[in-house]
């Protein structure tokens, strides 16, 4: 499975970090080509010359100094990456990767690295259970990133808690997953949209919705993990875009339809995640209206359906809709699946605690032109991506692309 697999180690200051050695053995044992990064504070528990000893390879400790990997190594170690691991990772290094935080040789070098990305954490366990550690570990989890989960045990801190590194055999048999993922999508190319757009009322004002781009985000990330050439068209959101992904920032639903429409004769599948909006202010006022001078009426007009546009000039693409209602779910799902010629539509009912607009979970019904209706339990974003595109895999098939 390692056979001729180029793989980036990071190692973080973490008293775990001695247990690297070991993964880089393994790792070597069975054929990989293990390339080591490490933070300086992990330099304090694991030496770069036993780390280079048993890799084989010259161990980047600093982005500023010139090693074997040359003047620039931070990129020149992440070239031709089947995939890269971080173990242990401390909050702090989780903490930059999820903030786009490049300062140092891991955090530069995971920036620079074009492949899937294994976390697996270690630490005392009330910084594992924080409130901002999660989140970051949510942020990451969203953009594509796999999580080895540490376990309960003793820490180093004398208490016994979640926050012990996985055994090395759970590491790599993350790692054997992810080099295992089937192309199936290898040299498609597919567009994304996500998030929602913004109609702007005045300079400071806007109509919107409360779609995070969680869920165009998570089908980007499935799809460039699938080998597809992906392009993503994002409106404004928090969210960290996926790794490997061309992201276009747009706002508007013009501008969304403008990014859309200049690449979809481009592309093979186009999924349209991104909840945009129906409607916009007729007459935008370009300064902010005070709030004693405003009227108190808004007159609005539609914007342009771009999933409808998109079904006029469909061609052979696969053609991805979503409908969230809040009544008549699967009857209003098949009236836009029909009337905007889409193969597929993820109909989602809005008001289901833990599901759609916010959440890291969804239900949904995947319906296609056959009149084939599949219910999902709730799922997190993630798996649901995946579900999606097995179903996007069935229409490439069945149309021969």
């Amino acid at each position: 499975m390692f056979t001729g697999k180029r793989i980036l180690l990071g190692i973080s200051g973490s008293i775990a970090a001695y247990k690297a050695a070991d993964l880089i053995g393994r790792l070597r044992e069975q054929g990989a080509e293990v390339r080591v990064v490490m933070t300086r504070s992990a330099t304090r528990f694991l030496t770069p010359l036993t780390c280079e000893v048993l890799s084989g390879n010259p161990v980047l400790t600093d982005e500023f100094t010139e090693s074997g990997w040359g003047r620039l190594g931070h990129i020149t170690v992440t070239d031709a990456l089947h995939c890269a691991l971080i173990a242990p990772a401390t909050a702090n290094s989780i903490g930059k990767i999820a903030s786009g935080i490049a300062d140092d040789a891991l955090s530069t070098a995971v920036l620079a690295a074009e492949c899937p990305l294994i976390i697996a954490p270690a630490m005392n366990d009330r910084m594992y259970r924080s409130g901002a550690l999660q989140r970051n570990i949510g942020v990451l989890r969203g953009s594509g990133v796999r999580f080895v989960d540490p376990e309960s045990g003793a820490l180093a801190c004398g208490v016994v808690g979640p926050g012990r590194l996985a055994p090395t055999d759970a590491i790599l048999q993350a790692v054997r997953d992810v080099l295992a993922r089937r192309q199936t999508l290898q040299g498609v190319r597919v567009l994304v949209t996500a998030g929602p757009t913004r109609e702007p009322i005045d300079a400071v004002r806007f109509i919107s919705n409360p779609s995070t781009g969680k869920m165009g985000f998570a089908l980007a990330a499935e799809a460039r993990e699938r080998g597809a050439d992906v392009v993503l068209v994002a409106g404004p959101t928090l969210v960290e875009p996926p790794r490997g992904v061309q992201t276009m920032a747009v706002t508007t639903a013009a501008q969304m339809s403008a990014a859309v429409r200049e690449r979809s004769q481009q592309m093979d599948v186009i999924i349209m995640a991104a909840a945009v909006s129906d409607f916009r202010p007729a007459v935008p006022v370009d300064r902010k209206v005070k709030k004693e001078d405003a009227d108190l009426s808004v007159p609005l007009e539609r914007t342009e359906d771009i999933l409808l546009a998109l079904g006029k000039e469909k061609g052979d693409r696969i053609l991805v809709g979503f409908a969230a209602e809040t009544e008549n779910l699967e009857a209003n799902a098949r009236r836009k699946l029909e009337q905007k010629k889409l193969d597929l539509i993820i109909a989602n009912q809005v008001g289901i605690p833990a599901a759609g607009f916010g959440a890291d979970t969804n239900r949904a019904l995947i319906m296609g032109r056959s009149g084939a209706v599949l219910e999902l339990p709730l799922l997190s974003k993630r798996e649901l991506a995946a579900r999606i595109l097995d179903q996007v895999e069935e229409c490439k098939k069945n149309q021969g692309l």
